[in-house]
Parts: C-alpha cells; sequence; structure tokens
C-alpha cells in the first residue's frame, strides 16, 4: 500500500509542484486540505478544490477556521494594536499557526504517514508550519519538498508544463496569500532593496476617488459597527471595513523586517481592514485608557506580535498575555470617525462616554479648574528636587 500525505495546499505554485512531484515521482498517495483563515470565497474554494483533483489528489479537504483565528488570534492582536516594526499587521504571519493546527489535525484524523508543505528554505513560514506540526504530533514526519530541492519558481513552472499542467502561469509569478487579516504579495520586485510592487501586482484596485467618511464603532476593543450598522459577526464587520478602504487603495504598504532565521526580508501587502480597524482602536485607547494602562499595553502589545510572528503561539505565556489584554479593554467602548481618500485617510477623532477628556478638571491649554496655580508651582518645586540635586552636586565638583 501507498504511504498517505496530507499536503498543506493553497493552489499556488509551490504546492501546485508538490502534488505532483510527491504523487508521480515519489509515489506517494497524495491528499491535499485548505485551511481558510477568511481569504477565499466559495467560488475560490471550489476552484482550489478541482485544481488539487486535476493534479492528481486522492481527496481534498476544505477546512474553513475563520472564526477560530478571530477568537483566538485577531481580537487579541486589536487589543494590542500590532503593526510589526510599526507597519505590517502580520496577515500571513499571524495566520499560518491556525492553517498548521487545521492541518495537522486533519492528518491525524485521516491516519497520514507524513504531513507536508510547499514553503521554501528561506522564508519564516517553514518553521511556522514545522514547529506546529512537531509540537501537535511528533509521530507523523514532514515533507517539504520546495525547501529540500531548493527550487526557483521557473523550474516548478516548467516542471509543471512538462508533466502536462496548464494554468495561467503569468499569475504565479507573484505569491500571494489572502485571509481575513490581509494579503501578502512576494515576488519579483519584493525580491530587490530598491524597487517597490507594481499597481497590477496588488489584487484589489483602486476605485474611488472621491473622500469619503466612515465610522467604526467598538464594545470593550471589539468590533461592533460599521457606518451605524451593527454587526453580530465579527467577520462580516471585518470584511466590511476591508471593502469601504481598499476601493480606495488603502492599507498598502511594503514590510521590511527580521526573519525568523535571521536575514532580512520583504514583502508587499494590501490589509486595508486590519490598518483602519487597529488604527481606529488605538485612537480610541488614547482616549479611554489611563497613560500606565497605555504603556504596559505597548509593551505586551509589542511582545505578543513578536512571539506570534516567531512562530510561539503555543508558548504558555501567549495565554497570559492574552489575559492582561483582555483586562485593558473595559472601557475601550465608542465610535471612531475616519475620512478615507486614494491611498490615505485621516483619523478625525472620537465619542465615548469612557473619554478621559471629558472631565471637570480642566481642558488642556485652556482652563485649570481642578488646582490652583499656586497647586501647580508646589508640585514643580518637588518634581524638580531629583534634578536639582544633581546639577548642585555636579557644580560644586567643577562639572
Amino acid at each position: 500500500m501507498k504511504e498517505k500525505v496530507l499536503l498543506a495546499f493553497s493552489g499556488g505554485l509551490d504546492t501546485s509542484f508538490c502534488v505532483k512531484y510527491l504523487s508521480e515521482d515519489k509515489g506517494y498517495e497524495v491528499y491535499t486540505a485548505i485551511a481558510n483563515t477568511g481569504g477565499f470565497n466559495t467560488e475560490e474554494l471550489k476552484q482550489i478544490e478541482e485544481r488539487a483533483y486535476q493534479l492528481g489528489a486522492k481527496k481534498h479537504y476544505t477546512l474553513d477556521v475563520t472564526n477560530e483565528y478571530y477568537e483566538k488570534s485577531i481580537k487579541y492582536m486589536v487589543f494590542g494594536n500590532v503593526l510589526r516594526n510599526g507597519t505590517y499587521p502580520i496577515s500571513v504571519s499571524s495566520e499560518r499557526i491556525f492553517q498548521a493546527m487545521a492541518i495537522i489535525n486533519c492528518a491525524k484524523e485521516m491516519g497520514a504517514d507524513y504531513v507536508a508543505h510547499g514553503s521554501t528554505g528561506a522564508g519564516n513560514d517553514q518553521v511556522r508550519f514545522d514547529l506546529t506540526f512537531e509540537i501537535l504530533a511528533p509521530e507523523i514526519k514532514i515533507l517539504t519538498p520546495t525547501r529540500d530541492m531548493v527550487l526557483t519558481r521557473e523550474y516548478e513552472i516548467d516542471y509543471l508544463k512538462k508533466h502536462g499542467f496548464e494554468a495561467d502561469f503569468k499569475k504565479m509569478e507573484y505569491s500571494i496569500n489572502a485571509g481575513l487579516w490581509g494579503t501578502s504579495i512576494g515576488g519579483k520586485e519584493t525580491l530587490k532593496s530598491n524597487l517597490t510592487l507594481p499597481e497590477n501586482a496588488y489584487p484589489k484596485q483602486v476605485k474611488k476617488q472621491e473622500e469619503e467618511e466612515i465610522s467604526i464603532s467598538f464594545e470593550k476593543g471589539e468590533i461592533v459597527a460599521v457606518n451605524g450598522e451593527k454587526f453580530s459577526d465579527k467577520i462580516a464587520a471585518i470584511n466590511k471595513v476591508e471593502e469601504l478602504g481598499s476601493a480606495f487603495g488603502i492599507g498598502r504598504d511594503m514590510h521590511i523586517g527580521d526573519t525568523i532565521i535571521g536575514i532580512k526580508g520583504r514583502v508587499g501587502f494590501e490589509a486595508a481592514g486590519a490598518l483602519l480597524i487597529i488604527n481606529a482602536h488605538k485612537m480610541l485607547e488614547k482616549h479611554t485608557l489611563t497613560k500606565w494602562q497605555q504603556y504596559w499595553k505597548d509593551q505586551i502589545g509589542t511582545w505578543y506580535g513578536m512571539f506570534l510572528h516567531e512562530a510561539q503561539y503555543l508558548e504558555p505565556v501567549m495565554r497570559d498575555m492574552e489575559a492582561f489584554l483582555e483586562s485593558s479593554q473595559q472601557n475601550v467602548t465608542g465610535t471612531v470617525i475616519i475620512k478615507l481618500r486614494p491611498y490615505s485617510y485621516t483619523l478625525v477623532g472620537v465619542e465615548s462616554d469612557f473619554d478621559l477628556m471629558k472631565t471637570d478638571f480642566g481642558e488642556y491649554g485652556e482652563v485649570n479648574k481642578a488646582w490652583t496655580s499656586d497647586d501647580v508651582k508646589g508640585f514643580t518645586k518637588i518634581l524638580g528636587n531629583q534634578m536639582k540635586i544633581y546639577h548642585n552636586v555636579q557644580k560644586r565638583n567643577g562639572k
């Protein structure tokens, strides 16, 4: 009997090659599975399934982990305002762990001898998949043809053509990974330090030119309404913001950062929904959290995002950080107004019952109501004591 392999299959070039190679060249019985994190609609999932069977898959599985991805990751990334290097909402970085967990669980259920993925040897995903597979199912061996054979995209395209598989290989010039929290685009220009992606490389094109005002409402840090329309389904709310923002080409950027394996990497991305929601949420927090809540939440958010990016989701400390982040959101309720325009946006302001600017203590730069001028004079003297002492001692010693 042939040994069974479950391949994490996206329908892209690398995984298409893997199906053919593992079944025809290596003689395995290849099964495929796609773990959808919100980046594919029903029609796209159907096309991916058809491609799997055209390539020779014995059976294809479609696994939907979108809600789990939101509840166990995206929610906390919003609470933590997670943007890697202040830019990238770690769209692919975060979803890979949930895809890997779904794939390995499927592999265990079907009794696979091997689990496979199409990651290259020069990126982060190989570590994310391998580490998750090894932790959750150390008894199942891992196959990685693209990495082990050090293949180029040109080689894979040529191999598929020689084996009679026809596709729009022009579209495969870029590696595109779509998910609920954004889409990454890699290849060609992203491999050079001095180039950027052309307009046509982005899956979503600019459709609107006239400025438009929208609102995003939050309750305890979670999105609950868009333009006054309430959403019980958080996925639908995120998709609505994505739809509004992507029509203006908002959320496009190039992320340059350090990979898990130690080299620098570049990837283009578009994530209108993620960037608008995170930055709106961050502005609401500025109005509703105290100084020290903001300070410590920034520290935790940075570490949470870094650990998520570095494949450490299963580390128990992540649950501790999630508990802190959730606790910090008790007063993060209100509505943020945003103006959209082509390729940019402006955070206009917030409306919230928990707005700490709305107090009887004073108006910044205008009127003090809860203290006198003498109070401030005395406070300033005490505040300066340590610095006065330091400079007095320096002066005494001739410095």
